[in-house]
């Protein structure tokens, strides 16, 4: 898994979060971006696989 340098993510970018939840930027808005989420090996559960991160809590990867 390669991190990209740059700080917010972009529409369709990968992106991991929450100790290695990865998926998949949808929207991105001013503060935060909306997920679907792609990989979950966690016990959280997200309703309709899709959540909403801050742009200070994920890293943009290069692939999943």
């Amino acid at each position: 898994m390669i991190f990209k340098a740059q700080k917010i993510a972009k529409l369709g970018d990968y992106i991991l979060f929450k100790n290695g939840i990865k998926g998949i930027v949808e929207k991105v808005n001013e503060n935060s971006v909306i997920v679907n989420i792609t990989n979950n090996k966690t016990e959280v559960e997200f309703e309709g696989n899709r959540t909403v991160v801050a742009h200070k809590n994920y890293k943009v990867i290069d692939c999943v």
